[in-house]
């Protein structure tokens, strides 16, 4: 397949609109990373995104939408919290899980009876989904597994000659995906951190927002939050569950080719292990990456973290040693998330 190359031009958005109307595959800018889009209502267009990007069928999509009012089309009511939400952080980087109406395809779920939806903040998105005049299915632009693309050129290294074309606008502006939030049951509950924190919630519902407890454990119940916001056992969490509620809960994610270790513990000192182990290991003819972000940079790490990856990849680096972030902020825990799955989980403390 020969995948075009398009740009935000008025007439090639107006073709990559076509090509989904007419069950194809476009990969386009948001804010938050790029996504690979397919028509969420067409099960055979949804089928190709799990081929191209090598995705397990059960991981469930989220359903990008133009306009707040076409979540009517996906789910049966909506609660006064979730018109909240979409008051306060619609568009942006908010997906919500709601229960959804028959005609949104099992492929497109998971199999599950509820669906992610969000808003995207990003006119060339927006413009894209309203031509198409559908909602659009649109996980990460990435091969599965893979560290998330936030720029065209990642997508072109990863889908070129498995897609229909790529828009190639502008890096994205926040750097990780969006945070989901399952409001399909009683306790609004967050499956995956991102940029809209916790905190952010709660403030505009005047609810406590949950956390799912897998976000605490590494897969097999040993590493997690020690309650204290640092790093620590805690033997918590499930993520062999049948069927993930959000894309991110159940499988490997954001891996680059190097091997990767977190370094955690007092700054100064996790600056040190960093430059002993580097040295240490150049001595034995390895090339090292570093990842280093300051103390408080948490937007930054967001909007940096897999683009360092991607640049690292791309110098062949047999390591990367990376400075953990204090995930007792909202977003340093967000990017924490990406970090340890990134990393399979491999901890050295200082």
């Amino acid at each position: 397949m020969k995948t075009q190359q398009l740009n935000t031009s008025d007439t090639d958005l107006q073709a990559a609109a076509c090509i989904l109307k007419n069950g194809g595959l476009v990969a386009f800018p948001t804010e938050t990373v790029y996504g690979l889009g397919a028509n969420a209502l067409d099960p055979e267009a949804v089928a190709k995104v799990y081929e191209a990007k090598g995705r397990p069928s059960d991981n469930p999509m989220i359903v990008h939408i133009s306009r707040a009012s076409d979540i009517g089309q996906l789910t049966p009511a909506l609660s006064q919290r979730i018109i909240k939400l979409i008051e306060n952080f619609w568009p942006g980087p908010l997906t919500l899980v709601v229960p959804k109406k028959a005609e949104v395809p099992d492929i497109t779920t998971g199999g599950l009876d509820t669906v992610a939806v969000r808003m995207p903040d990003d006119k060339v998105a927006l413009k894209i989904i309203t031509l198409a005049g559908c909602p659009i299915a649109a996980p990460s632009a990435n091969l599965s597994g893979k560290p998330s693309p936030t720029k065209a050129s990642h997508v072109i290294d990863d889908l070129d000659g498995k897609i229909d074309a790529i828009v190639c606008g502008a890096d994205c502006r926040v750097g990780i995906e969006s945070t989901v939030l399952d409001v399909s049951s009683e306790v609004a509950t967050i499956l995956r951190p991102g940029i809209i924190t916790a905190e952010n919630i709660e403030a505009a519902i005047g609810e406590t927002v949950e956390f799912d407890p897998t976000l605490f454990a590494d897969g097999q119940g040993t590493l997690g939050l020690n309650g204290q916001g640092g790093l620590g056992l805690n033997g918590q969490g499930e993520m062999n569950s049948p069927a993930p509620k959000s894309p991110g809960m159940k499988y490997k994610h954001y891996a680059p080719n190097a091997q990767m270790t977190i370094i955690e513990g007092q700054r100064d000192r996790v600056k040190s292990e960093i430059e002993r182990l580097k040295v240490l290991n150049e001595r034995i003819g390895l090339k090292v990456g570093v990842i280093l972000f300051e103390e408080q940079a948490f937007i930054e790490a967001a909007h940096d973290f897999f683009s360092n990856l991607r640049e690292l990849d791309e110098q062949n680096v047999d390591l990367i040693l990376a400075g953990a972030l204090s995930d007792k902020d909202g977003v340093g825990f967000a990017v924490m998330n990406r970090m340890l799955k990134s990393s399979g989980y491999n901890i050295a403390k200082v």
